[in-house]
């Protein structure tokens, strides 16, 4: 999932160019954890239209600034790389001004929704916005920058639980141990996705776990982090009261993550496109489903 697709003059051609340039799609993997948190955390799972609603545009909005931001940061990268140097920076299909302009509106969306749904979430809203911006730069001096992102995504959850309920107590453990989840899950398919750019990375001077410790390496810590991904899924379950539903959801997890560390060998890294996106996609949907289903019923 590298190349731009072609450009076009119409709107609906220059729609198709941004929401291509931040992964619209993309937003598969976090929205659907957050949903799981906006059911558990709002009185008798029954969330309010105006806190989903700003909820939404607050993931929206924060995911947009994020990867523009990051599009901003690498297109020197991204140009360099033969993987990546047909995405829409590097191919003059936009222009730095305009992904600039992106990220600032996106930004400045974000944290007025935050206000709007109350104030703890309005302050907490800036150094949420710090760690997912910041995270474009960690790759050029940390091999932990996939444990970043992880983190960026596992703030989703927690920031809904306090958007909906406004304040920070003992029912917090629900949200964070959706967030830890989502933060190995996401760390374990990072490091597989990154795999694709070994050499490029070393050639480089970035930073990460297969630069570090080679594909073989870095397939194993993969396989720690999903392991530590389902445990932390395991125990959500008693902590948040959910059932046989849920248990089998995240039994079913288990299984495509297991099918996913099968596609992918050291040797062989040419299904890692299905591995990252297919799979993943299929899990974040099978939890957000199976916990809704739990709370509402």
């Amino acid at each position: 999932m590298t190349g731009a697709s072609a450009a076009g003059s119409g709107p609906l051609a220059r729609l198709r160019t941004w929401l291509e340039l931040v992964r619209f799609s993309h937003t598969i993997f976090a929205l659907p954890f957050a949903v799981m948190a906006l059911f558990l955390a709002a009185p008798d799972g029954r969330p309010s239209l105006r806190v989903t609603g700003l909820v939404l545009l607050c993931m929206v909005a924060a995911r947009t600034a994020a990867m523009a931001y990051n599009r901003l940061v690498d297109r020197d990268v991204d140009a360099a790389n033969p993987r990546t140097r047909s995405r829409h920076l590097p191919a003059g299909l936009v222009t730095v001004a305009e992904v600039g302009g992106v990220v600032v509106v996106a930004s400045a969306v974000f944290v007025a929704g935050a206000f709007l749904l109350n104030p703890l979430a309005g302050r907490l809203s800036f150094p949420v916005l710090v760690v997912l911006l910041g995270y474009s730069h960690t790759k050029r001096f940390t091999s932990a920058s996939h444990f970043v992102l992880g983190l960026a995504l596992g703030l989703a959850p927690l920031g809904v639980w306090i958007a909906v309920r406004g304040v920070i107590d003992a029912s917090v453990l629900q949200p964070a141990l959706i967030g830890g989840a989502v933060l190995a899950w996401v760390a374990g398919f990072d490091v597989i996705y990154s795999c694709q750019d070994v050499a490029f990375d070393r050639e480089a001077g970035l930073r990460s776990v297969p630069a570090r410790l080679g594909v073989a390496g870095a397939l194993r810590v993969a396989r720690v982090c999903h392991v530590v991904a389902v445990l932390l899924l395991l125990a959500l379950a008693p902590a948040a009261g959910l059932g046989g539903l849920y248990l089998a959801g995240v039994v079913a997890t288990a299984l495509l993550l297991l099918w996913e560390h099968r596609l992918v060998r050291a040797d062989d890294l040419s299904r890692v496109d299905l591995a990252f996106f297919t799979v993943n996609g299929c899990i974040s949907l099978l939890l957000g489903a199976v916990t809704v289903v739990e709370v509402v019923t």
